[in-house]
């Protein structure tokens, strides 16, 4: 490289760092944002969370995936894969003061493969510890929206929604951060600790010509990719010990019964059938989780052993 060519990437560096940030258009990064404001805005939305405007429409969310585990001073391990479907359907509301709303109710399965055969896991050896412990899969029902989202929020302003724009891709980001007191925790846990930390990571591609179109009141096949790091699984029976959980999987949200794959339509078959319909609309139920499961299946297990 010649020194004139160093010094005008030289320059062209410095004069890229002496711009402040705020002066950089949406053009100069990535791509352009798509922002949308009221009406529109909650459209959108309720595009994202239901896939249509319609109520009372099935819509199937799948992923697969790895799982790891990272302990301290020792290397990752590929423990388990895992494979689920969130199964959906929304409801409409109508508020006097906050205009049109949504709220979606559904319930979800993810279950633990054995990484070499496929085949799923329902007795596992905890390699820190030598001990067999049964696997408690996930099977949360119910998993929906605490309360209907408006057109206007609580905040008295109109909905309001910006997502990422490549060519003619839609993506919506979301990080959701988690931490509240663990479920299976006792009294007096601000004390000693104990608290549910987590963080569920999910970028989520759309075709940008289902939202710019006004007609369209479905959208088409969505493309998932989903993260979640959180704490040890509890039915591992490892106690304090230190070290997380990474989840890494991909997928997509479909309205056809027929495109869940053939493998995860027999475990819902034999062992889940309820899974392949959503809750009914306005379910009130409390919201089922990893942990409140857990401690349900524990609670039973202790059951067991007392009667005995």
């Amino acid at each position: 490289m010649s020194n004139h060519t160093f010094s005008r990437l030289a320059l062209t560096a410095a004069l890229m760092l002496a711009t402040p940030l705020a002066a950089w258009g949406a053009d100069d990064f990535l791509g352009p944002s798509a922002k949308r404001e009221g009406a529109e805005a909650f459209t959108w939305n309720m595009k994202l969370t239901c896939g249509t405007t319609e109520p009372g429409v099935t819509r199937y969310g799948m992923w697969e995936g790895r799982m790891y585990s990272r302990i301290a001073g020792e290397k990752d391990r590929h423990i388990f894969d895992v494979i689920g479907i969130n199964t959906r359907q929304c409801e409409r509301h109508k508020d006097p003061v906050r205009g049109d709303g949504y709220r979606s109710v559904s319930r979800e399965i993810m279950v633990y493969l054995d990484p070499a055969s496929g085949e799923i896991i329902d007795r596992w050896k905890n390699p820190w510890t030598g001990q067999t412990v049964d696997v408690v899969h996930v099977a949360n029902d119910p998993v929906n929206m605490r309360q209907p989202s408006f057109a206007i929020g609580a905040d008295g302003k109109p909905a309001s929604i910006e997502l990422r724009q490549y060519d003619d891709l839609l993506v919506e980001v979301r990080e959701v951060p988690l931490f509240y007191t663990n479920p299976l925790a006792g009294d007096y846990q601000e004390y000693v600790g104990g608290q549910y930390h987590a963080m569920e990571i999910f970028n989520t591609f759309y075709r940008a010509a289902d939202f710019t179109d006004a007609k369209k009141n479905r959208i088409s096949e969505s493309r998932i990719s989903w993260q979640r790091i959180s704490k040890l699984l509890p039915w591992m029976l490892m106690g304090d010990r230190q070290g997380i959980m990474i989840f890494n999987a991909t997928g997509y949200s479909t309205f056809d019964r027929k495109r869940i794959p053939p493998k995860l339509m027999q475990i819902l078959q034999t062992r889940y059938p309820q899974y392949l319909e959503a809750p009914p609309l306005g379910d009130p139920r409390p919201n089922a989780t990893t942990w409140t499961v857990t401690k349900q299946w524990i609670d039973a297990q202790r059951a067991k052993q007392e009667k005995k």
